[in-house]
């Protein structure tokens, strides 16, 4: 291997974009590849609007043949709300099942004690409905979720397949007020060599942060700068605010994007 090429993050400079509260594990991983990481916290999360809609689907858990996450986020809120009832997913009822959308989610479930009974081979929702293990038909499913702004591809296609599906909000998800000052600098100044994006929000929510504090100058921020995607629906996002995405992560999740970023800068020499 060429030295130059054995460490393609050593002095690189890349922004994670997350949750302000989910940043640790991708600093973690880049920074394992001795890259220079810089936060730009592109999501708050907070409570839906109103718990009710949540709080009745757990009141009758037992009436639900699976429940199915597709974030960390939905499964630590329903959590929360089953502690406050003194319950919790670990001792759910025995004829419900969990399915989990990608290896972060299942891992947050094994985290609570409670292991999903089946997670996709591909970490997106588009998988988790080819290879879900039985058909759909005369199941009633719960699906806690974003309040806004996420996908509704579940819902339709286990309702599509006869499925009773009920479809509740978990949490939301906004826009934070600023960048770190730190990570403004770094973009005026050429510093940054990749952002990382997660999720189609925090594709929305950069380009928000980018136009809010930089103006109509925003887009030569990211000039020479690598778009990095954690998967197909981030990518598409990347391409509407963008114009372009330089990597995809396969798999679709840390690790691939971490991969993603290994490619990029392993190409580019």
């Amino acid at each position: 291997m060429n030295p130059r090429n054995h460490w393609p993050l050593k002095g690189k400079t890349v922004v994670v974009t997350r949750a302000q509260e989910r940043q640790g594990e991708a600093q973690a991983l880049f920074t394992a590849q001795q890259a220079n990481i810089l936060d730009l916290p592109a999501l708050v999360i907070g409570p839906p609007d109103e718990w009710g809609p949540l709080d009745d689907a757990l009141a009758e858990l037992e009436s639900f043949h699976w429940v199915v996450f597709s974030s960390s986020n939905g499964v630590l809120a329903v959590e929360e709300r089953l502690r406050l009832l003194g319950k919790d997913l670990a001792s759910r009822p025995m004829n419900l099942k969990i399915a989990a959308v990608g290896r972060k989610t299942a891992r947050t479930l094994e985290e609570i004690g409670s292991s999903a009974d089946f997670v996709p081979p591909n970490f997106v929702a588009d998988s988790l409905i080819q290879h879900f293990p039985v058909s759909g038909w005369g199941l009633k499913m719960l699906l806690p979720r974003v309040q806004s702004g996420g996908r509704t591809i579940l819902a339709e296609a286990f309702g599509e397949a006869g499925a009773r599906v009920v479809e509740v909000a978990a949490y939301e998800s906004s826009c934070p007020p600023d960048i770190p000052e730190i990570t403004a600098n770094a973009l005026v100044n050429k510093k940054v060599d990749a952002i990382t994006f997660t999720s189609g929000k925090t594709v929305a929510n950069t380009f928000a942060l980018l136009k809010r504090h930089f103006g109509d100058d925003w887009h030569k921020t990211l000039d020479g700068v690598k778009l990095l995607s954690i998967g197909p629906q981030t990518s598409n996002s990347c391409k509407k605010y963008f114009d372009r995405v330089d990597e995809e992560a396969n798999p679709h999740d840390l690790d691939g994007l971490v991969n993603a970023c290994l490619k990029a800068f392993t190409e580019s020499v």
